[in-house]
């Protein structure tokens, strides 16, 4: 009797190390921490298996069971494509699961002061599934839906911010976010401040555009900006702003090479109707991209008599505003002399 029993326990023993044994494996293979190192899979939407696979593989710490798990779960058929962050501990049912749920990590885009829409496009696509002449191509059909010439017409809708999106987003729901943000950023109160400007939405656009480039974004003097170039604007004076000069010798280079650092008297003769040394009135469009503060600066412009600016040596970043050209040519000689002071070519 007690080896029969002894058998029994035996018996019950191989069973539960035969089932410890598998079972660890089995625990191990699904639910077992399976990642070498974090980082980021790029899976497109032309992907199989095995390029999954091996878009993983640097980073799991064994590819076999994941590959096995894969295949168990059906991910061989149904997968999403997009960016997923293989975070540490993650087993390989997690992994698997992202993949098949489309559960992918957002990527960040900085929208800056862009000359052109075609410049922004080049930086927006490397973080996208997109090469940038497919994106470019996109938006000039979304463009030419809207009545306008081409992608480059669609800049006053694009405001300098950060905005997260998935690394598969597709040109028309890009477009598509930004055009929500125009349409709400222009409330019944803004609309009522643009009808009592006396100016279309364009020419506050290019407006916003000159007094973010002349402020560098900083909102402390867009009002007072915003209100010089309006006083100009009407009294039938040239607005003459540098940026607009850059602009103009920029866009005739294509916006190919290094950008103008310091404007010359030959600059100042660059045909353009963008060149406000050149041609009088409000350029015909935005030179660059802008932020929401610089819209509503030019809405909100600031009341004087200020006709002149010149940028302030000694407080950078700022500028001397006078309604006096005596007073303006002495401060632009001393800005010039600190140019001169350092080297600024």
């Amino acid at each position: 009797m007690k080896k029969s029993s002894g058998i029994v326990l035996v018996i019950v023993f191989l069973l539960f190390a035969v089932g410890s044994f598998f079972g660890y494996r089995y625990y191990k293979k699904y639910y077992g921490n399976n990642v070498e190192k974090e980082g980021y899979v790029l899976i497109p939407h032309s992907a199989n298996f095995n390029s999954i696979l091996d878009s993983i593989a640097p980073y799991i710490k064994n590819k076999e069971t994941f590959a096995e798990v894969a295949k168990s779960k059906n991910l061989t058929q149904f997968f999403n494509a997009g960016r997923y962050h293989i975070k540490s501990g993650t087993n390989n049912t997690d992994l698997v699961n992202m993949i098949k749920a489309g559960n992918q990590t957002g990527n960040t885009f900085r929208i800056g002061d862009f000359f052109s829409v075609y410049q922004m496009i080049g930086k927006v696509a490397k973080k996208t599934e997109l090469d940038s002449l497919k994106f470019a191509t996109d938006l000039n059909k979304i463009a030419a839906d809207k009545g306008l010439t081409n992608a480059e017409d669609l800049k006053k809708y694009f405001f300098i911010d950060s905005y997260n999106f998935f690394w598969t987003v597709t040109p028309k729901d890009f477009f598509k976010k930004f055009e929500g943000e125009y349409n709400n950023f222009w409330t019944a109160e803004r609309k009522a401040k643009e009808q009592n400007s006396g100016l279309s939405r364009d020419q506050i656009y290019a407006l916003a555009s000159l007094v973010y480039k002349e402020t560098g974004g900083k909102p402390d003097e867009m009002k007072t900006v915003a209100g010089l170039y309006l006083n100009r604007y009407r009294k039938g004076m040239k607005l003459q702003s540098d940026p607009t000069v850059i602009y103009a010798v920029s866009k005739a280079n294509n916006f190919q090479g290094e950008t103008l650092k310091r404007v010359f008297f030959k600059h100042l003769r660059e045909p353009s109707p963008y060149n406000t040394y050149y041609t009088a009135g409000i350029p015909p469009g935005p030179i660059c991209m802008v932020d929401k503060n610089s819209v509503d600066a030019v809405l909100n412009a600031q009341k004087s008599d200020f006709i002149y600016m010149c940028a302030d040596p000694k407080r950078f970043g700022f500028h001397k505003f006078t309604a006096n050209a005596a007073e303006h040519e002495v401060n632009a000689k001393e800005y010039q002399q600190w140019l001169n002071s350092k080297n600024i070519r």
